[in-house]
């Protein structure tokens, strides 16, 4: 729809029109005149002084999207002493054959080199399937 305001044409969508005059039960006039103050043609007095409170309230508008930061504890592990001691027998027994062993991880890892070649034993305990 072409729609003369102040000597100038504005095109409005009959699409536009239609929905608003059927969602909020208004005649073609209020519905052309919600479609300019909506575009900002006009000015509503009543939208105007909200938004003034809005911005004096300092409402933020996207305030759900903002996530609040929150600070991680540093995890602390109880100590597995089966796996230590286990990591701690397989480390003399590659040092009693020969081979240059450093336990990188006291409770997981052994790196070892063999003839030029570097090795790493990762020890892994499987939990029992949960019930």
């Amino acid at each position: 729809m072409n729609y003369n305001f102040n000597g100038k044409n504005i095109k409005i969508p009959d699409a536009d029109l239609e929905n608003s005059m059927k969602a909020f039960g208004i005649n073609l006039h209020e519905a052309i005149q919600l479609w300019l103050e909506d575009e900002g043609y006009l000015e509503n007095a009543v939208v105007e002084e909200l938004s003034e409170k809005a911005k004096q309230n300092k409402i933020q508008h996207d305030a759900r999207s903002v996530k609040p930061v929150t600070e991680r504890k540093p995890r602390e592990r109880k100590p597995d002493e089966e796996k230590e001691k286990l990591i701690e027998i397989l480390a003399d027994c590659l040092k009693n054959a020969g081979f240059d062993t450093e336990i990188t991880n006291k409770s997981k890892i052994i790196e070892f080199n063999v003839g030029g070649n570097h090795y790493k034993l990762d020890l892994i305990k499987q939990r029992p399937p949960k019930k």
